[in-house]
């Protein structure tokens, strides 16, 4: 039986997950169309592409994993079931992480302005870069899985659940337990340190941008600068939805460890929506062509709505 805590938590659960699938939706229905009509696709249009198809799936997760704490589910999951969940919301995460961190490393790559040889190398071998980027984040993905295979073991000896009353009995490997899910979170490290280090470097380009046009008396509100201030925007607002999603998921995890039966627990899960959702329509606010194809959609709305209310008074 649903108690009104539980309802409420369904309802925002399914309101952030239809809010974050528009945006991705979007995103990937620009783009795909774009790339069937003109039979191809910039390097920035893919990455986003990718990104919002891995946040569809994401959120899909997501929102199973919410209906499966609200209606207490896990208590009839098998060991494989639960396990086969638990390792797709990992590829999810990993991708959707990975794949951020890319167009983080593309602003940079992009818009920024350094003599540097290696620089310059990588700025003329984008494509390359990105791939050996996505290669190694497979590798990643691969030393996850082991991680998660331990973890999987490991939370079998260290919970048992009795039949009768469902209580959780955690013996003297907790420990090791939560050494083990502190591993897990550190390889999210990377890719904060990767889109952290755009982000620095972005910032010095833009300084010294500014300074070159101020030496030769010139205005320092010119494209490139705008491009460089935009560019710091969008990796300032991944990071930061990135960091509160790495903070609510190993909440989550820690409070379902120790308080797993607190009818508030499971509303820490919420937060996690705020990622895959919200950076996306920062993503479309921060791109000319999904703006102005945005504001172009709700223009239409706007007018269908106005001739739906016409057509209402005249009849």
């Amino acid at each position: 039986m649903l108690t009104e805590l539980d309802i409420i938590f369904l309802i925002l659960s399914t309101a952030e997950f239809i809010i974050g699938m528009l945006g991705n939706m979007f995103i990937g229905l620009v783009n795909c169309s774009e790339w069937v009509k003109n039979q191809n696709i910039s390097l920035a249009d893919f990455l986003f592409t990718c990104l919002a198809i891995s946040r569809i799936s994401q959120l899909s997760v997501l929102l199973f994993e919410s209906f499966t704490m609200a209606l207490s589910l896990y208590l009839h999951f098998s060991y494989k079931l639960a396990k086969s969940i638990t390792l797709l919301w990992r590829i999810t995460n990993h991708l959707t992480t990975w794949l951020a961190t890319c167009l983080s490393i593309f602003y940079l790559l992009k818009i920024a302005h350094f003599s540097n040889s290696l620089f310059l190398w990588l700025k003329l071998r984008m494509n390359r870069v990105f791939l050996m980027i996505l290669v190694f984040s497979l590798f990643c993905l691969i030393l996850d899985f082991l991680l998660l295979e331990a973890f999987n073991d490991l939370f079998l000896k260290v919970c048992i659940i009795d039949e009768y009353n469902m209580t959780i009995y955690i013996d003297e490997r907790k420990t090791l337990f939560v050494e083990t899910l502190t591993l897990l979170s550190l390889t999210y490290l990377l890719p904060v340190v990767l889109s952290l280090t755009s982000l620095l470097l972005l910032f010095l380009s833009l300084v010294r941008h500014i300074r070159n046009l101020q030496l030769n008396n010139m205005s320092s509100r010119d494209s490139s600068t705008e491009a460089h201030k935009r560019a710091i925007k969008m990796v300032m607002s991944f990071l930061f939805l990135f960091l509160v999603h790495c903070f609510s998921t190993q909440v989550t995890s820690w409070i379902f460890l120790i308080f797993w039966n607190n009818k508030f627990a499971k509303f820490v899960t919420l937060a996690a929506y705020v990622f895959p959702s919200g950076h996306s329509f920062i993503l479309i606010l921060g791109n000319s062509k999904l703006r102005q194809k945005a504001l172009k959609l709700l223009w239409h709305l706007k007018s269908a709505l106005k001739r739906e209310n016409l057509l209402q008074l005249y009849r």
